[in-house]
């Protein structure tokens, strides 16, 4: 089984959903902090492949010929720099909006035209080359199908007039005005994201453009050391010059006049502040993981959520005073249980207005040897949180010597949060279901997610944890008062698990991998009715298949996660097995080994197919949803999903719908999105 590699650090003490406005902080160069506690799950490539035709893609090109482009030929345009070997011209606001649209509506070659190569395939790269193209040197040439435009920024500051795409001069050309090296000399991937944007440069129209008041005479001398590499370029790996040439142009327009003629298509305005117009995947994300695990109740008067972004200003206590939130309890991996006098003291401060409280993170609690004092403090804070959530009636002296009863204090209303609304959280909100509602754990596990909706992502060791002090928190539960709770014996589908559970992506599909897959008591337990198996078959008894009937058991054999395997051409037949479970009202896990790159492939394009939804949308929804793990679908089939976009949207508009973001544009937001977690 693949294992976890990388596992980020905390950058920030804070994480927070997305901000209600878009600020200049979050922009396309930005360092981003990543979302808590994710991680970049190894993903075993399979075996080499073997050389086999390749079957054909929905809306897929068969041809060989390049991509029809406005810009192309560029005879129309006027030569405004004929410096010695450069040729640049001219082009205005309205026609660079129009080519950018033609381009986005134009479907994408046929993959079996760009791989290998867009894998990247460096010439003393003897580990890639021996993999992809060891008896095939035709692959390792650019292909002819591909006709780009790349935009360059002069100055290279992305955080402010920002043209949907545009990139940094530094990212695709070197000072010696040659186009970079992009391939890695070294190493085996099938995600070279951060390549995409240098390998394609070369293979594209350039447009250099500026901000409002640029000098014109520093964007031509930049168009002229593109339109050298261009010459460079097409002289090293196209001498008989087999394909259409490639031009450099300058928008003539200023920044501002593009804004107004063409505003779908800028990114950031003059000021820095994102318009909306063009996807930005970090701030989708945060969006679809707000959406995800916004604050819902779990037992009365208590919440689980993520960390309110008021809570992260200097002046969250003032903010605080307007919420409904009487106590906001902080799970942090810096914080320690707190004691009997702190919480007595905490209990005063609360007739004064909204307190604050931090509590050990979820993974932060080791099983204790001998140390009851550490489990006293925790299951006495839980029981502090219950009695403030649920008052009881006090009784007082009065001055005759007689009992009187008061009435009980109005209840106090609790947020158990961290930054992403689950991972943090999970031992403590878990541990106070178990409490509140008089449960076990393991029907605290399931009620949790079935019935309250929510999400969480436990430890083994919160697991060990919370099943060795079950029996003390259901001795005190007041759900058991008047009885007794029978000895416990956990279920054998939770002793088999490692605290998680698989992802609910959509009510009637989730995500999940090889150990999920066989537990299917666990499954059954969730009310999943059907499997799934990508390139993974299921190791189960004859016994348990007879009871889950084989209609609702499919393998999809011969997919391997090594980038030359397709999987666009099962799409039919998967989704048509989920959508069978869907009519049939119940769900169907999708897993491959690791749950992130084949099965999170599939998931993805039923997001798409069910909600309409871009492929940018879908992988920010399923992304967000697949909890404490970052699905990793590789090069080849997020290529292969952006052609799905293509078809849907032509079974659906005949076409009209243009891609929100084009393939070397989504492939550098994936790289920032993942950057955050890798080692480099």
């Amino acid at each position: 089984m693949a294992t976890v590699i990388v596992q980020q650090q905390h950058t920030l003490r804070h994480s927070t959903p997305p901000p209600s406005s878009m600020s200049p902080a979050l922009m396309v160069n930005r360092r981003s902090s990543p979302i808590p506690n994710k991680h970049l799950p190894a993903c075993p490539t399979g075996p080499s492949p073997v050389d086999y035709p390749q079957p054909d893609s929905p809306g897929q090109r068969n041809s060989h010929d390049q991509v029809a482009s406005i810009l192309y030929p560029p005879f129309c345009y006027s030569i405004i720099s004929n410096s010695p070997g450069a040729k640049v011209y001219g082009i205005n606001a309205q026609t660079l909006g129009e080519a950018l649209g033609y381009q986005a509506a134009q479907p994408l070659p046929d993959p079996a035209h760009m791989f290998p190569w867009l894998h990247g395939l460096h010439s003393d790269n003897h580990v890639q080359l021996g993999f992809f193209a060891s008896r095939k040197r035709t692959q390792r040439k650019p292909p002819k199908a591909w006709r780009g435009i790349t935009i360059v920024k002069l100055g290279g500051d992305l955080t402010k007039s920002r043209i949907r795409g545009a990139v940094s001069p530094n990212e695709v050309i070197s000072p010696l005005s040659r186009f970079l090296m992009a391939d890695p000399p070294e190493g085996f991937s099938v995600r070279n994201f951060h390549i995409q944007t240098a390998k394609l440069a070369p293979l594209s129209d350039i447009v250099i453009y500026g901000a409002d008041g640029v000098d014109r005479e520093e964007l031509i001398a930049l168009a002229d050391e593109f339109s050298l590499a261009q010459a460079a370029w097409r002289l090293k790996y196209d001498p008989m010059q087999e394909r259409k040439s490639y031009n450099t142009f300058v928008l003539t327009s200023s920044f501002s006049e593009f804004a107004q003629k063409c505003p779908s298509w800028v990114s950031a305005d003059a000021n820095g502040y994102l318009t909306g117009s063009c996807m930005d995947l970090v701030q989708w994300e945060r969006i679809e993981m707000a959406n995800m695990s916004r604050a819902s109740e779990i037992s009365a008067n208590v919440w689980l959520g993520p960390t309110p972004e008021y809570a992260l200003h200097p002046d969250g206590y003032h903010a605080m005073e307007k919420d409904s939130y009487d106590l906001m309890i902080e799970s942090s991996d810096v914080a320690s249980i707190p004691g009997p006098r702190f919480l007595a003291a905490i209990d005063k401060k609360l007739e004064s207005g909204p307190q604050r409280i931090e509590f050990p993170s979820s993974g932060s609690i080791v099983l204790p040897s001998d140390n009851t004092r550490e489990i006293e403090d925790f299951v006495n804070t839980v029981r502090w949180i219950y009695y403030l959530a649920h008052p009881e009636p006090t009784e007082e002296m009065d001055h005759d010597g007689d009992i009187e009863t008061r009435s009980p204090k109005k209840p106090v209303r609790v947020l158990i949060h961290c930054g992403d609304g689950y991972t943090e959280s999970t031992l403590l909100a878990v541990a106070y279901f178990m409490f509140a509602e008089g449960v076990p754990v393991n029907e605290a596990y399931l009620k949790l997610h079935c019935d309250k909706k929510r999400n969480f992502f436990a430890y083994p060791t919160d697991v060990a944890f919370l099943s060795h002090i079950q029996t003390r928190l259901l001795q005190e539960s007041p759900a058991n008062k008047f009885s007794q709770p029978t000895e416990l014996s956990d279920p054998d589908w939770f002793l088999r698990i490692d605290g998680s559970l698989p992802s609910r992506i959509l009510d009637y599909m989730y995500l999940g991998n090889i150990n999920h897959a066989n537990n299917p008591e666990l499954l059954w337990a969730l009310g999943i009715r059907r499997v799934l198996s990508i390139g993974e078959p299921v190791s189960w008894t004859p016994e348990q298949r007879d009871k889950w009937g084989e209609q609702n058991l499919m393998y999809i054999d011969n997919v391997q996660d090594n980038g030359i395997d397709p999987l666009c051409q099962e799409y039919g037949r998967c989704l048509k097995f989920i959508e069978n479970g869907k009519n049939d009202n119940t769900a169907t896990l999708v897993h491959c080994r690791v749950g992130v790159s084949r099965s999170a492939s599939i998931c993805i394009a039923e997001v798409m197919a069910a909600k309409d939804m871009t492929f940018p949308s879908a992988y920010c929804f399923v992304r967000a949803r697949r909890l404490n793990v970052i699905i990793q679908p590789h090069l080849r089939f997020v290529y292969e999903l952006l052609q799905w976009e293509e078809f849907q949207n032509q079974e659906r508009l005949g076409g009209s719908r243009r891609r929100k973001l084009e393939w070397a544009s989504i492939c550098r937001e994936i790289a920032l999105l993942n950057k955050p977690y890798s080692r480099t």
